[in-house]
């Protein structure tokens, strides 16, 4: 192994035991969802970091496509900030700093995508940021093979 691969390795094997980048062990939701077509899908998340871990985040990546943040939420608040996605599309919960829900409605093919949540602080002192993944797999088929998420 020449000296750049190495290093290389080295860089990534250090990255993955930067607290907080692969610990998602702090954040947990559920893994795997089976739907139908046209039904609404909820996934659910929790934190163990505290009660001061009060804001979540929602995020969605779609086949081919960069994460994108859909939603961040906050206990305390029913007025969640969308950015640019629907709420007639998608729906957030967060009654305590525990947990929090987010839906997806309607489901449609290109609702096909991993789905992440992330809780944080408030302020960005520490090890402020964890994160989880729900993979959902959006396809029309009367049967389909094992699948997080099928859609009929």
């Amino acid at each position: 192994m020449d000296i750049t691969k190495h290093s290389l390795s080295s860089l990534m094997l250090s990255l993955l035991w930067i607290p907080g980048v692969i610990s998602g062990s702090d954040v947990t939701q559920d893994p795997i969802l089976w739907k139908r077509r046209g039904d609404s899908a909820t996934i659910s998340c929790r934190q163990s970091k505290g009660p001061t871990y009060f804001q979540m985040y929602w995020f969605r990546q779609l086949p081919g496509e960069a994460m994108k943040l859909i939603v961040f939420t906050t206990t305390g608040s029913q007025n969640h900030d969308f950015g640019n996605f629907s709420k007639e599309k998608f729906s957030a919960t967060k009654p305590d700093a525990e947990s929090g829900t987010f839906t997806v409605k309607d489901l449609e093919p290109q609702d096909k995508g991993l789905y992440f949540c992330a809780a944080s602080e408030h302020s960005d002192t520490g090890d402020t940021r964890s994160c989880s993944k729900t993979s959902v797999d959006a396809v029309i088929a009367e049967t389909a093979p094992d699948i997080h998420v099928n859609i009929v």
